[in-house]
């Protein structure tokens, strides 16, 4: 089993790699190829963010239990106590690892702009499992933004030092976040076929004893049989459709629900019990919130309109 440890400080981060000590103990701009990789921690945690433009990775990387794929990316993005997982690749070792790490512990954020946003960005808040790969055109921009900020670091940091280096970092986490964007549209085919099998995994659960046994399928346990983390899943499916997991198993439930009532003779608790609910007050809720009716008023509008005229 990997030892776990949780790096607290950059100051902690800097002595473990074999780096001189930080220039500021909240912000750090470090060399990825100064690193010391030989001794790369296997199974840890930090209690601070990093942002990274490197190539030639070491190791191979899982976060939240699912691989990073570092195989062509550039970025990658990390916040404060996230499991970070690493198999040292020997044949690796032997290349030259080149770039940044941006390290930002959340307290140099207070009194910010960004204090409130950081958490905001997608590749912070779920395990995207891919690192941001870049265009030519991209990964000059990105550089430049490194190097500026390098440069305001590498000064002697005075009163206007922090606002010049969160400006730096709003930008080129708004570059990130279009970058991410372009790079989800150009794995769309990739993922209408998440879509598709989600589609099935769901119609399966509903179809099967579960759906009455267990309740309403969770996020996590469609995500596992699709091996996504379900943030990822979710903003997937709202990147493709507009909603999230959670609304889509509420859609297919309704539209159960809307065909027993449509045509069975069974009572509104008969249907909430079927589908799941432990409660049919909570079924009649929420298909009055997807709906705008409750399940007897749908029930009846559909008697109106198929009554002979």
């Amino acid at each position: 089993m990997k030892k776990f440890t949780h790096i607290k400080t950059i100051s902690e981060f800097h002595q473990r790699n074999r780096l001189s000590k930080p220039e500021h103990p909240l912000i750090s701009l470090v060399d990825y190829g100064q690193m010391y990789h030989d001794e790369m921690l296997l199974h840890f945690t930090q209690g601070f963010y990093s942002i990274a433009f490197k190539k030639n990775v070491i190791g191979k990387w899982q976060y939240g239990r699912q691989d990073y794929d570092f195989d062509e990316g550039l970025m990658s993005f990390f916040a404060p106590n996230q499991v970070l997982d690493v198999t040292i690749d020997e044949q690796q070792l032997k290349n030259k690892p080149s770039g940044w790490i941006l390290l930002i512990h959340p307290d140099f954020l207070w009194n910010t702009e960004l204090s409130q946003k950081f958490r905001q960005y997608d590749f912070f808040n779920y395990a995207i499992n891919e690192a941001l790969f870049l265009s030519e055109k991209e990964e000059t921009i990105i550089a430049q933004i490194f190097a500026n900020i390098q440069h305001e670091y590498a000064s002697n940091m005075d009163e206007f030092s922090k606002g010049i280096i969160i400006s730096q970092i709003g930008l080129l986490l708004n570059y990130s976040q279009q970058f991410y964007k372009r790079q989800f549209l150009t794995r769309e085919k990739n993922n209408h076929e998440i879509l598709t099998r989600f589609e099935k995994i769901l119609v399966d659960y509903c179809s099967s004893e579960l759906l009455t046994r267990q309740g309403l399928p969770t996020v996590s346990y469609i995500s596992e049989k699709l091996h996504i983390t379900p943030d990822y899943l979710s903003t997937m499916l709202r990147h493709i459709t507009g909603q999230n997991t959670r609304q889509h198993i509420q859609d297919k439930v309704i539209e159960m629900a809307k065909e027993k009532l449509s045509t069975t003779s069974a009572s509104v608790s008969e249907i909430a019990y079927g589908l799941g609910f432990e409660h049919p007050q909570s079924f009649s809720k929420l298909f009055k919130k997807r709906t705008k009716l409750t399940p007897l008023e749908f029930r009846a509008s559909i008697k109106a309109t198929s009554a002979p005229q």
